[in-house]
């Protein structure tokens, strides 16, 4: 009997529950896109923001002393000869969180003379360095990734693995203007170590200091400098998670923590626990994160997930408005036919129950339904946002399910309050009349 009057009311007002099936289809629609997007949006983010550099500094311990009691900046004289070694340099892709290191370069600085007479700085460092590592495995790593938005207006990138003209070097468009140089150009550096015959590979515009700098080859900076073998810093682009009161409390002293909190710390990548890791595998190393890029990701994320928590909510609101209104009309329509079945002697619950077991069998063809495209749309926020697709995430189903549960009991209230107050009597008499 109670399968025979759900579906004459679904065949009798099939139209008046396609569209409460519609109602809940785009409320389950933009739920699933918005938690599957949030759910996989951590790394999305963090792979965007790592084209704006690096997020981890690593220096020699001597040279972060140094820096801590005289209060300077990386590369001032007071640190000019605490050195890390290019060797170790390969080992930060061994630690544990090998697969969240998106990339590195070691950095060695030194001052130059020009044909004119001038003095500039030069930098050292790999550009796409192939290095085998100690796995077995092997990474090209440099500044043409960890620089990528560096506009090289003239010339190329160096190519370290293509045959480039000896002695490459990369100028600064502020400098290259003051001294009149050109791609191709031969250029002159004078060092406190030796004297080097370069070619300008090409001109870069960073729009900052680096503009007034000379980039090269790292074993042509460590010749003029005469530290062969050398680095005073490495750069490190890492994908982490953003910091919990367990990071802050780790990053003061890991040793404080218990075993537990230890082991936890350890094993998640945040970006104290990638510092801690690289100077395990880097002697005399310390790692220390750049923290307005640290904080920033942190935050952009954070204020992301809260934008798509919020849509969410504000959809799932607007779905049970609707669904309310619907049921409600339902109601007023079937207002006859709920009379005739209390007169006749069918309880309150009883027909509760019917109403809800129809408004469920509908919500479970929207939901469904709403579920595949949401996670259409999901994939659309990732193409045209990330670049890259969204994962199926299975925790989703469930969540999306119970809460377009709790938004169609919520949105029918208003109906099945109706119902319950119904006077029989009052309906059956109008009709006559």
């Amino acid at each position: 009997m109670l399968f025979r009057m759900i579906k004459g009311v679904l065949i009798r007002q099939w139209s008046k529950m396609l569209l409460i099936a519609f109602t809940i289809a785009l409320g389950a629609s933009l739920a699933t896109s918005m938690i599957n997007v949030m759910l996989d949006v951590g790394d999305k983010v963090n792979q965007e923001l790592k084209a704006y550099g690096a997020n981890i500094t690593v220096r020699s311990q001597d040279a972060s002393l140094l820096a801590d009691l005289y209060d300077v900046e990386d590369g001032g004289e007071a640190i000019a000869t605490a050195y890390l070694n290019e060797a170790d340099v390969g080992k930060i892709k061994t630690i544990f969180w090998t697969y969240n290191i998106v990339d590195f370069a070691p950095f060695l600085e030194t001052e130059v003379t020009l044909p004119s007479g001038n003095t500039a700085m030069a930098e050292g460092t790999w550009f796409n360095h192939h290095l085998d590592l100690p796995t077995g495995e092997s990474v090209d790593a440099g500044v043409v990734s960890l620089r990528s938005w560096w506009d090289v207006t003239e010339g190329a990138w160096i190519d370290e693995q293509g045959g480039a003209a000896e002695n490459p070097v990369m100028v600064g468009a502020v400098l290259a203007e003051r001294e009149g140089l050109h791609a191709g150009d031969a250029l002159s550096l004078k060092g406190s170590a030796g004297e080097v015959q370069a070619v300008v590979a090409g001109v870069y515009d960073a729009g900052g200091d680096e503009d007034e700098q000379i980039y090269a080859p790292l074993a042509l900076v460590q010749t003029l400098s005469g530290t062969e073998g050398k680095v005073s810093s490495i750069e490190v682009s890492a994908l982490t998670t953003p910091d919990n009161d367990l990071a802050r409390k780790a990053a003061k002293n890991p040793k404080a923590l218990s075993q537990r909190d230890y082991d936890t710390w350890y094993c998640t990548a945040y970006v104290s626990a990638i510092c801690y890791q690289i100077m395990e595998v880097i002697p005399g190393s310390v790692a220390s994160a750049v923290r307005q890029v640290a904080d920033s990701e942190g935050t952009i994320l954070d204020k992301t997930q809260l934008l798509m928590i919020l849509i969410t909510i504000m959809s799932l609101i607007g779905s049970a408005l609707g669904i309310s209104n619907l049921v409600t009309a339902s109601v007023m329509e079937r207002s006859q036919e709920i009379g005739l079945l209390k007169a006749i002697g069918a309880h309150d619950k009883a027909i509760t129950g019917v109403f809800m077991t129809e408004i469920l069998i509908t919500a479970l063809f929207g939901g469904t339904v709403g579920y595949f495209m949401g996670f259409g749309f999901a994939q659309l926020i990732g193409r045209s946002v990330f670049g890259a697709a969204i994962e199926m995430k299975p925790l989703v189903i469930p969540v999306v399910a119970v809460l377009i549960s709790l938004v169609t009991i919520a949105g029918s209230l208003p109906a099945i309050r109706m119902v319950l107050r119904l006077d029989p009597a009052e309906v059956l008499h109008g009709s006559k009349a």
